[in-house]
This record gives C-alpha cells, sequence and structure tokens, in this order.
C-alpha cells in the first residue's frame, strides 16, 4: 500500500460519479491521458478492469462498486483531517458557485439570493442553471453544480438535503372571474374546469390525489409544463389553476389574476436544498446555504 499514489483513488472516485474520462478529467483539471495512466496503475494493483466501456459512458465493474464505499469514506475521511476550517472570505471572494433550479424558483429566489449574496461578497459569482431529476444525484456529485433546489426527491446518502421552506397552494383566475366574488367554495371550484401544471406526462397532482381521498374528481380541461404558461391561460380564460401562493403572488404582479383559498385540504408543497455530502463542511458553500435560509426567511 506504500507504493499506491492515493490520488489515484480520488480519480477512481470521480471517474465513478461522472461516468466519463472527459467529465473526471475536466473535475480534476487533468488531461485525458493523464486519468487514463491513473486506472491503468489502479487496474495494474486491482488486477482488475475496475471500469468498462458502455456506449459513451464507463461503468464499475463489480469489484469497482464493491471497494466504492470504502474510497469514499477513506478520502472524505482524510479531507476532514486536511481541512483548516476557516472563515469565507465573502468581501474578496471570486469564487463561482452554481445553483439548479426551476424556472419559477428561478423568478421568486434568484434575484432575492442574488441581491442579499452581494451586498457582502460583491464580486462573487452566481449562476442558476436547469436539470433532470433523474440526474441530480449524478450532477450534485460530479461537481456539475453546488447545491440544486427542488421538491422532495428521493436521493442516496451521498446527497445532504433540508427543508428550505413550504408553500401553501392557491387557486388563480382571471380578475373579474364570477368565482372571484366572495369565498370560493368546494362545489363552486369542482363545478369548474381546470389547469393542471405537472412535468410528468400524466398522472395525478396533489389536488387530484386528495380529490380521489374524498371519492370526489374534476374536470381537467389542459395540462401543461410550466406556470408562467399556465398563468396566462388562467388570467385570460375561465380556467381555474392551483399553485404555490408564493408563486401567483409573483405572477400576479404582471397579470391580471386573482388568487383565492384552495377549498380542499392538501399538504403544503415542500421546496428542498440538496447539496454533496463532501461540501459539507467546506467554508464558502456553508456560506451561502445560511444566505439562501436567510433569503427563505
Amino acid at each position: 500500500m506504500d507504493r499506491v499514489d492515493l490520488n489515484l483513488f480520488r480519480v477512481f472516485d470521480v471517474v465513478l460519479g461522472c461516468g466519463s474520462l472527459t467529465q473526471a478529467a475536466a473535475r480534476l483539471h487533468l488531461t485525458q491521458p493523464a486519468i487514463s495512466n491513473a486506472l491503468k496503475r489502479l487496474r495494474e494493483h486491482f488486477d482488475d478492469p475496475l471500469f468498462v466501456r458502455d456506449g459513451r459512458r464507463v461503468v464499475p465493474t463489480p469489484l469497482a462498486k464493491a471497494i466504492a464505499p470504502d474510497v469514499r469514506a477513506a478520502l472524505e475521511s482524510l479531507h476532514r483531517t486536511m481541512q483548516r476550517p476557516q472563515p469565507f472570505p465573502a468581501a474578496t471572494s471570486t469564487r463561482r458557485f452554481v445553483i439548479g433550479m426551476r424556472d419559477v424558483l428561478e423568478s421568486v429566489l434568484f434575484p432575492s439570493l442574488v441581491r442579499e449574496v452581494l451586498l457582502e461578497a460583491p464580486h462573487l459569482q452566481l449562476q442558476s442553471t436547469g436539470f433532470e431529476r433523474r440526474r441530480l444525484e449524478r450532477e450534485l456529485s460530479s461537481g456539475a453544480f453546488d447545491m440544486a433546489i427542488d421538491v422532495p426527491i428521493s436521493v442516496g446518502d451521498d446527497i445532504e438535503q433540508m427543508l428550505l421552506f413550504e408553500q401553501t397552494p392557491c387557486v388563480a383566475m382571471r380578475q373579474g372571474h364570477p368565482l372571484a366574488k366572495g369565498k370560493l367554495g368546494l362545489k363552486q371550484w369542482l363545478a369548474a374546469r381546470h389547469i393542471v401544471v405537472s412535468s410528468r406526462r400524466a398522472g395525478p397532482v396533489n389536488e387530484d390525489l386528495a380529490l380521489q381521498r374524498e371519492g370526489l374528481k374534476r374536470d381537467v380541461a389542459v395540462r401543461c409544463q410550466h406556470y408562467h404558461a399556465a398563468c396566462e391561460l388562467a388570467a385570460s380564460s375561465d380556467l381555474l389553476l392551483v399553485l404555490p401562493r408564493q408563486f401567483g403572488r409573483f405572477l400576479a404582479t404582471t397579470l391580471p389574476l386573482h388568487l383565492a383559498t384552495l377549498p380542499l385540504a392538501v399538504p403544503k408543497l415542500q421546496v428542498m436544498l440538496y447539496w454533496p455530502r463532501t461540501a459539507e463542511q467546506d467554508p464558502g458553500h456553508a456560506w451561502l446555504r445560511d444566505r439562501l435560509r436567510r433569503v427563505r426567511r
């Protein structure tokens, strides 16, 4: 073991997370031949291919999968040992943070975050980016972005998460809608036609699940992917839309919308913050997570 370069295991861990020698090289600021050479040395040590080609990606062999948890744990332990906790130099840092988030969350949350951050860290760089939920864990582990904000989803032990905020649903309708007068009742709501927003092609959303439990059903006229489009429709028709109240308030600043209380008991929408476990003790990362919590107070 004293003849094995510990940096080889860092290469192993990053290739495992990226599934690509090219992406691993970019992540580690090395050339692809250097990555290939590191893997060659590890293959000779373990007498195993460790990674094999699968189309454009490389996938771990059974042995690589078996040793991966111990390699990751050892690297994290070494990182904690070597790290000297120091305050993040916000006033002078030029660090760049990439945050994965959806379009409506970007509209509602990102401007407030940028204002909060730049007051203390005027040279910091912030970037928001979209992502596919099925790739969230891989993108975080590979360093494609530093953290992500989304609804609750299943992630592995390598990803940390916390509740950022909760949103109460409301009903959006055009100004002057007949149902905008007085308190909106369940029978009135059910008698109308509805817009549903979902990234899935089919299947019930929270309101429909709540209705199913009561043996009820509503008439869905339109299903779309984004709240912006849905609010445009609601503002120019008699269709009703259920959405988180904060999103509704934001979109009502530019569209002629009336917001009413949803006459149905449904769970609040949870919005979560996700980040890689390896960044848990990173002073800059911790500083930015704290600013996100401040923005959501």
